[in-house]
């Protein structure tokens, strides 16, 4: 492949993660208003619990779809390095494998206390 080819694939995995990040984002501003509002205090078991399935449910999706656009990212990267004559542009993204890495972990390691926070709020802490 050709600079301009992976310059355009890496922006696409680029967009990827981010776009992965919306729907997570919209259910925990939604849990987020119901329990500032109380409404987790009054709500039935069985409606906690479905809170929390759905919650991790599209966490657990977004955190697999962030993490596999960071390891085709990744591979890309190398693709990258190995074209002889590249732009400064292509070389600085070449070299940022270590920023994807922590990316990666990042993801994961947020989401799992981001998704401790929601059963706390949910399910209360008393």
């Amino acid at each position: 492949m050709d600079e301009i080819t992976l310059l355009k694939l890496w922006n696409q995995k680029r967009n990827s993660v981010i776009t992965a990040q919306i729907a997570p984002t919209l259910m925990l501003i939604g849990i987020f208003a119901l329990a500032a509002c109380g409404k987790f205090e009054t709500a039935t078991d069985a409606t906690k619990y479905l809170t929390i399935a759905v919650a991790a449910t599209t966490g657990i999706l977004a955190i697999i779809s962030q993490y596999a656009a960071i390891r085709e990212a990744e591979a890309l990267l190398i693709d990258l390095k190995r074209l002889n004559s590249t732009s400064e542009l292509s070389k600085k993204i070449a070299d940022s494998r270590g920023l994807l890495s922590l990316s990666a972990i990042a993801i994961v390691g947020l989401g799992l206390a981001v998704m401790a926070f929601v059963i706390l709020a949910v399910l209360g802490t008393a």
